[in-house]
């Protein structure tokens, strides 16, 4: 038998070093002297080795001792480390947790994400707001969010979810027989665009080429607006040209609802985080969320 085969027998080890008599381990483990004396006894034929010098007035570690001592505090501390995660993994998340995301992932791939999460812990309820201002969600007391564009406050941590690439699309008939050759080209076209900042610039533009090449436009929209949704109806309708997130046109593309503009082309693809307060204890149903949604994200 190895030493470190009996989990109970090192435990009994520790507490009576700890308790500093045998007795005072007894009274701590709930049992007798002569079971601690037993169990120290077999301990000692696996080590092969006297770990304890004992009698009637103080005990002594051997120089074996002090590092069977030390070793089985180390494995002692793992297994109770590993017991309390797999408690953890086995008991049931419940709870109310208060989310955000941006308008339109929000209302489509966040929604469902959620949808497949609740399934999975039937406890849990979730209220989802939408917002394109992150600082101000956390400041009210939400737990966590999902959302585009770097984020550099200090108050909040962005757990990286990926990248969201963008296409320069528009309606089929708003080419007209027109086949721009470059950047420029589109540049006094009409655009339909967001008005905030967190997503990308607008204008100035910067459009980056297969080759490595990169030009800057300067753009004037006809519309501007908080959210892609909204900019993919009117752009649909032929009202002018966009840049605009593949999840959310993969269907116009294949259905020739939209055609790219410039394919070779493309502007710098915008980070995506979830993000959470890094004042406030995080607690257990919102960090398995807050996983959850990482290894989600991962597949969108």
């Amino acid at each position: 038998m190895n030493v470190f085969d009996h989990i109970p027998l090192l435990r009994t080890f520790v507490c009576v070093i700890e308790s500093g008599s045998l007795s005072a381990a007894a009274r701590r483990l709930n049992t007798t002297q002569p079971t601690i004396s037993r169990q120290l006894k077999a301990l000692e034929q696996a080590a092969g080795t006297t770990l304890l010098n004992r009698d009637t007035r103080r005990m002594k570690l051997t120089s074996v001792g002090h590092q069977v001592l030390s070793d089985a505090k180390s494995v002692i501390a793992l297994v109770e480390a590993s017991d309390a995660r797999l408690q953890d993994e086995q008991a049931q998340i419940k709870g109310h947790i208060q989310c955000f995301s941006i308008i339109d992932f929000g209302q489509s791939v966040v929604s469902r994400m959620l949808a497949g999460f609740i399934d999975a812990n039937p406890q849990i309820r979730i209220d989802l707001s939408y917002s394109n201002r992150p600082i101000r969600m956390i400041e009210e007391g939400y737990d966590m969010g999902i959302i585009a564009g770097d984020v550099t406050d200090d108050s909040i941590i962005a757990r990286p979810l990926g990248r969201i690439e963008r296409l320069i699309v528009c309606a089929p008939e708003r080419l007209n027989g027109q086949v721009p050759q470059s950047p420029q080209d589109i540049a006094c076209w009409p655009w339909v665009s967001l008005n905030t900042r967190q997503f990308g610039e607008t204008s100035p533009l910067v459009l980056h080429h297969q080759n490595g090449d990169k030009q800057t436009i300067t753009v004037s929209p006809v519309l501007t607006t908080e959210g892609v949704t909204s900019i993919r109806e009117a752009v649909c309708m032929g009202l002018g040209v966009a840049l605009l997130p593949t999840w959310l046109i993969k269907e116009d593309l294949l259905a020739k609802r939209l055609v790219r503009v410039l394919p070779d082309w493309q502007p710098q693809d915008i980070s995506a985080h979830v993000v959470y307060p890094s004042s406030r204890h995080v607690p257990r149903r919102v960090q398995h969320l807050i996983n959850y949604t990482t290894e989600y994200m991962a597949s969108v």
